[in-house]
């Protein structure tokens, strides 16, 4: 499985393939594509987009080759057999003893998440074309978009944790670009410094456990493997194999699982990711459905050994990861119900999805974690986009669900359909695609003794069908509200202005809208349809019901047989199991939906006001609605605490050592120029003046008598000079 990396290399016990061989070449356009729309995309007719779709569309192809030949290798495989993944390395550069190399490491893994990232990218390219057309950025937007892309597949395809960082932290220098894309309005530059921050203190933990991981492992992986301790492979290998120290890994386990929790929002760093939605939708399509959220995810599962002998998975009845899982599921879902803002219901689903992705980790359910994030891109980035949708052609660009909506599915059938295709398959209907993750998931967290954390996974799914139809039925039902029903407000309200401020450059656009509510275009209405048919259907490649045979998905990407992968059991499929799981999901959706009507149609008086006159339910929705109160415990206690006593600091520095230093330079720079003063420029420079003076006044006083105007007296002093010159020649000459 392990080979030498001094030079270029290709592992595999099987044959591999043009695609497989050069994946690498996968991030390496969108790259190319990102330089070339900042060099020449303003003097393109499109503006650089077309590079950019173009580009995208490039990593796909070679996306789609990489899984038709790796997909062959395995089936061309037997049952037993290991299959090893396609690897080359080039030497990057070496400092002394530590070797830093560069290169890819494809295994069923790294496929599945390069054609989902690669998909959905495309299409979120496409349907920008349309839904950003005359921004004011709008060159920009598609070079960041690209590069954002292409540091998610630079990390999925990395053989070494330090080009793994590298795509890491484009993802995170990209998100800050594209969340604060209308960065004048306030609201949006804030969400975006959130974004940053929040993440950035996750990712202190990433560089932690990498140091860990390389200093406690490279003697073991140079001696064993010929491969660095940077090489993921040879971290993994390493944990499984008998020789860290439990203490270590330990640790180096919850450094990694830090940078998971921020860059995938899981609790207490979740705070940024419904922040982040001052961004453009597509962006917020493609953040939360296949790239950055699902980076913490994608970390947490290529690097599963670590975590597995760190955490002990399966050896108890919770660990880190499963009670981060855990609570992230419910205090999301939770604060979903409180929103008004259709972006933020998603904003939380997603923080509640990736909750459930992290439990299944936790509890040894990698299989069913990792189908979830196939899954979860479809239908999610279809939601999102289903959202921008209606902002683009309903709404008047407000996302206020209970101010502009209301009755959408009759001026928007194409959009209606996809987005409850999509509800479906995020709530777990069968046979749409998130049941055959989601309930998976579910299964295998009991089956593996977790529980407490399967009736948690239960209790999520009532909620997510809960706060879905509560959504649903405030943006396509009822009577039409604001904008819906054909009423304009000011395009540059507070609510307009934190979110989709390109309004003010879609003139046209705002001149069609005027004649209400409408269907979207086709580059925006495909990619829907596109998304909704995977929504629907993408959960029958591994669809455990019908049988083994129907498990696809888990025969091209579960890794089996060897000694270097933890050796993973999967809940038998039943269907008494999934009734109820269904029967809970069916009753979040009826009584949401019955309480929705009652509240919002028939405005029945027992329950409008109902949190305001009781105090129990007050206080629980002020809870909700301030979000926990999170953010004022960050943004008032936690920074105020830390960037107090700093400032407070640097104003004692400026005064007492800053401002002590240039007062005593003013001082002795004034004492030295009052003596200069005094005794160069008064006394020597005036002094010298002055006297000259004098002594010119003096030598015209004695000569004034000269002067007197008399002939006789000027002829005798002629006469004078020359009897004295006479005097003076006749001396001379004796």
């Amino acid at each position: 499985m392990f080979a030498s990396s001094e030079a270029t290399e290709v592992v595999a016990a099987l044959s591999s393939g043009w695609f497989l061989e050069h994946a690498w070449l996968i991030p390496i356009i969108p790259v190319i594509g990102f330089a070339l729309i900042i060099l020449f995309g303003k003097r393109m007719p499109m503006k650089g987009s077309e590079i950019g779709v173009l580009s995208m569309l490039g990593s796909l192809v070679l996306s789609a080759g990489a899984a038709s030949q790796w997909i062959t290798r395995v089936n061309g495989a037997a049952e037993e057999q290991f299959i090893t993944p396609v690897v080359r390395v080039w030497n990057w550069w070496q400092v002394g003893g530590i070797k830093f190399t560069i290169g890819q490491s494809i295994d069923g893994l790294s496929i599945i998440v390069l054609v989902v990232v690669a998909f959905i990218s495309t299409l979120v390219q496409i349907y920008s074309l349309e839904y950003l057309r005359g921004d004011r950025r709008y060159t920009h937007f598609f070079a960041a978009l690209t590069l954002f892309s292409a540091g998610m597949l630079a990390m999925v395809v990395a053989e070494d944790m330090i080009l793994f960082l590298l795509g890491w932290e484009i993802m995170g220098l990209c998100s800050f670009m594209l969340i604060g894309h209308w960065w004048e309005e306030g609201a949006n530059s804030r969400a975006a410094l959130k974004a940053f921050f929040t993440v950035r203190t996750g990712d202190i933990g990433l560089l932690v456990g990498i140091s860990i991981l390389y200093f406690a492992s490279n003697e073991w992986t140079t001696k064993e493997l010929g491969v660095s301790g940077f090489s993921i492979r040879g971290i993994s290998a390493w944990a499984m194999a008998g020789q860290p120290n439990s203490t270590v890994i330990l640790v180096a386990a919850v450094a990694l699982f830090i940078a998971a929790i921020g860059k995938s929002g899981q609790f207490p760093l979740h705070t940024w990711l419904p922040d982040a939605m001052a961004g453009p939708t597509p962006v917020s399509s493609l953040l939360h459905s296949s790239t950055m959220v699902v980076a913490g995810v994608f970390l947490v599962s290529r690097l599963y050994p670590v975590f597995f002998t760190g955490f002990h998975i399966l050896g108890s009845g919770s660990n880190f990861i499963t009670i981060i899982g855990g609570i992230t599921i419910v205090i999301a879902a939770a604060l979903a119900f409180v929103q008004n803002d259709i972006k933020k219901v998603l904003a939380y689903s997603t923080v509640s999805q990736l909750g459930y992705m992290m439990m299944g980790l936790g509890a040894g359910a990698w299989m069913p974690s990792v189908f979830h994030i196939f899954t979860h891109a479809f239908f999610k980035a279809c939601l999102f986009l289903c959202a921008g949708s209606i902002s683009h052609s309903a709404s008047h660009h407000s996302f206020d669900m209970k101010k502009d909506m209301g009755g959408l599915r009759k001026f928007m059938p194409i959009t209606f359909t996809t987005w409850i295709i999509s509800t479906l398959a995020l709530c777990g209907v069968f046979p749409f695609s998130g049941f055959f993750s989601k309930d998976e998931i579910i299964d295998n967290v009991g089956h593996n003794g977790y529980n407490t954390f399967m009736i948690i996974g239960l209790i999520g799914a009532f909620m997510t069908a809960a706060y879905m139809t509560r959504a649903t039925y405030l943006t396509f039902f009822g009577a039409p509200r604001g904008a819906a029903a054909g009423e304009h407000h000011d395009a540059h309200d507070s609510h307009a202005v934190a979110h989709d401020t390109h309004a003010s450059a879609h003139d046209e656009h705002d001149a069609h809208a005027s004649s209400g509510p409408h269907e979207s275009g086709l580059l925006i209405t495909v990619p829907l349809m596109i998304l909704a048919t995977l929504a629907l259907g993408s959960g029958l490649l591994n669809a455990a019901p019908f049988g083994e045979g129907w498990e696809r998905i888990t025969k091209w990407v579960e890794p089996r047989h060897s000694e270097f992968v933890p050796e993973l059991h999967h809940a038998p499929f039943m269907w008494s199991k999934a009734g109820m799981s269904l029967a809970i999901v069916f009753a979040g959706l009826a009584i949401s939906w019955f309480i929705c009507v009652a509240l919002y149609t028939r405005k029945d008086k027992r329950l409008v006001g109902l949190t305001q006159r009781n105090a129990v339910l007050r206080s629980g929705y002020r809870l909700l609605d301030n979000k926990y109160y999170l953010d004022a415990l960050y943004e008032n206690v936690i920074v105020k605490a830390i960037s107090g006593p700093i400032a407070a600091g640097a104003y004692w520095f400026n005064q007492h050592i800053l401002d002590g230093i240039l007062h005593a330079v003013a001082g002795t720079s004034r004492t030295v120029a009052g003596w200069v003063y005094r005794n160069i420029d008064q006394r020597v420079v005036d002094g010298a003046v002055n006297n000259s003076g004098k002594a010119t006044r003096g030598a015209g006083g004695v000569l004034q008598p000269v002067q007197s105007g008399k002939v006789s007296q000027y002829g005798a002093l002629l006469f004078s000079a020359a009897a004295v010159a006479a005097l003076v020649l006749v001396i001379i000459n004796t």
